[in-house]
């Protein structure tokens, strides 16, 4: 499409209520930057926006991150000027432009190319809040990472690999398998039948210290069990549904656990917080420690073919949709 466009819902439901509908871009206003998008990041939230697990006011543009061209500055901008290359968390973002506060935008260096930045900046702020700011992973402790060859997982297991952590991952497929010890993760389980078991025989007995899983409803109760003493129980997703209710005396009765559920969001408050996570990830992917594992390209036009791909759990690494 040559007219400035963007993905549209009018109601929440399957991938079809993605509508492909042209817009007039918000002209920058005062301490904004409008940019012409190269790609927006796709993820899993997006799904529980558009399937109503997270209400959302209709009618609603989806999408939590995107990254571009800097087209006009508004008055008082003078941090960044048109032509420059900017990555940023923001509101609807399935879009061909995006128009948000400048002090919001992350100037990219020039090793992290536009796409690139789109495929891994919500993603990889994730990480960094789970690995930095949620928990601080220590040198010499084991971690128990599910999904570790999606979005974020892609990004969670090299990382805490690189910070001295023992990853054991949780996957699906012997094909998964090998890609999350490529990552490094040092020991993998194929399957999520009798998972605690399996990490108790790694450990010897011991258990994890903490379990980062993004699966949810049918992986809650693995994780907990295959927690150490006081170990962390992490819950930042729902790929699976949401988690069911856990009384506290099930955290007792695992031995002093503790039970999370961060979002990102509230790590990242301050342009100042944003811009020290943002530091953290740049640095890591210009060293080769992250890499921005693009598995999946679509056109934005398709992006509820993008939305079954991901449902499906067929997608590995990152989704981007093109403009």
């Amino acid at each position: 499409m040559t007219h400035p466009y963007r993905i549209q819902m009018h109601e929440t439901g399957g991938p079809e209520v993605l509508k492909v509908e042209e817009f007039e871009p918000r002209k920058p206003g005062a301490g904004e930057v409008l940019v012409r998008q190269s790609a927006s990041g796709l993820n899993f939230i997006d799904t529980y926006h558009r399937t109503g697990l997270y209400p959302v006011r209709l009618p609603f543009t989806p999408g939590q991150e995107g990254a571009g061209i800097v087209q006009e500055v508004g008055e008082g901008v003078t941090r960044l000027k048109p032509g420059d290359a900017v990555a940023y968390l923001g509101a609807a973002t399935y879009a061909s432009h995006f128009t948000g506060p400048a002090d919001r935008m992350l100037a990219l260096p020039a090793e992290v190319p536009p796409q690139e930045a789109a495929a891994v900046l919500l993603k990889g702020l994730t990480a960094w809040a789970l690995l930095f700011e949620v928990r601080a992973i220590q040198a010499g402790e084991t971690a128990l990472v599910w999904a570790p060859v999606g979005g974020v997982g892609s990004l969670l297991v090299p990382w805490a690999a690189s910070l001295g952590a023992r990853v054991i991952a949780v996957t699906s497929t012997d094909e998964k398998a090998e890609k999350a010890r490529a990552l490094g993760a040092s020991d993998v389980i194929v399957g999520y039948e009798g998972v605690a078991r399996k990490v108790r025989d790694l450990t010897d007995g011991r258990g994890v210290d903490v379990a980062y899983d993004s699966v949810g409803k049918i992986s809650a109760e693995e994780s907990l069990s295959s927690l150490r003493t006081a170990g962390w129980f992490v819950t930042y997703g729902n790929a699976s549904g949401p988690v069911d209710p856990i009384p506290p005396g099930r955290l007792a009765q695992g031995g002093s656990l503790v039970m999370t559920r961060p979002t990102l969001f509230s790590f990242i408050q301050t342009p100042e917080s944003l811009a020290r996570g943002a530091s953290l990830l740049f640095s890591a992917l210009k060293a080769g420690t992250l890499k921005a594992d693009i598995g999946q390209r679509f056109p934005l036009t398709d992006a509820a073919k993008a939305h079954e791909a991901i449902e499906s759990g067929t997608t590995t690494g990152a989704t981007v949709l093109i403009p």
